[in-house]
């Protein structure tokens, strides 16, 4: 029933279970805030919708029903030849919801800072990965601070250099202090990091606990019940990270 990783779960990074995952984090995010930055600031969840005909997991849509068709010979001329035709697939526009949230002055509703957590979309090249760069370079260009969480082994991570980079990270940039910023990494064994949320320069800067979110979540959904921890996962485990998971799970 409990997370039994100490940090990260990588099984809910799977595709039939992140977009749960990534919803309930976001509230559980809000939740957490809110208290702490009211009423000076409030906390949205918003969302950035966008369309795709990139191949995405077919989560939460119905099953189509395939059916043996009955063919018919089709009446040609006696000089026509009959072409069997293949079976192909169209892309099909598909509409893509990604929440984030965003912290407000309560008496000018200026924005003040933006916390994200990435989807997969948002870590292979596509229309979701370019639609979250134009935005997130327009933030870092702007007065808004920026807080972006990263829980995803798989696809590539936002910019920063060719600095070594460790599978999940924290970054917050602070509008002040830009370029510079800060930037909380992770492996696979350690702790989730706690991180602080930038407001305006002059005020405290609350403290999220990631890593008691997370398990709280995991607890609160029972995603103990959706999880086969016998089966494989993607993207691989190195050798070293198997035999530790392994450990772990007492497998």
């Amino acid at each position: 029933m409990h997370n039994p990783f100490p940090g990260m779960n990588p099984y809910l990074e799977q595709p039939g279970l992140w977009p749960q995952v990534h919803n309930r984090l976001i509230v559980a995010l809000a939740d957490d805030l809110t208290p702490q930055v009211a009423p000076k600031y409030r906390v949205s969840i918003e969302e950035r919708v966008y369309t795709t005909t990139e191949p995405l997991p077919l989560v939460g849509i119905a099953d189509v029903a395939v059916t043996q068709r009955q063919t018919h010979p089709i009446p040609t001329q006696s000089t026509a030849q009959l072409i069997e035709p293949r079976r192909v697939q169209v892309p099909l526009p598909v509409e893509v919801i990604e929440r984030f949230l965003e912290v407000r002055l309560v008496q000018t509703s200026a924005l003040v800072c933006l916390i994200e957590v990435l989807s997969p979309s948002n870590k292979r090249p596509g229309e979701g990965r370019t639609a979250y760069e134009t935005k997130r370079q327009k933030i870092l260009g702007s007065a808004t601070n920026l807080v972006e969480i990263d829980l995803l082994r798989s696809g590539s991570p936002m910019p920063l250099g060719d600095l070594p980079r460790k599978p999940y990270s924290i970054l917050v940039s602070r509008s002040t202090e830009r370029p510079n910023a800060e930037l909380y990494e992770f492996d696979l064994p350690e702790p989730s990091p706690s991180f602080p949320v930038p407001l305006q320069p002059d005020d405290p800067e609350p403290v999220i606990n990631l890593q008691q979110l997370l398990d709280e979540l995991y607890t609160r959904a029972r995603f103990d019940l959706a999880i086969d921890y016998s089966q494989p996962i993607k993207p691989d485990f190195s050798e070293s990270e198997a035999a530790w998971v392994k450990a772990v799970l007492k497998l």
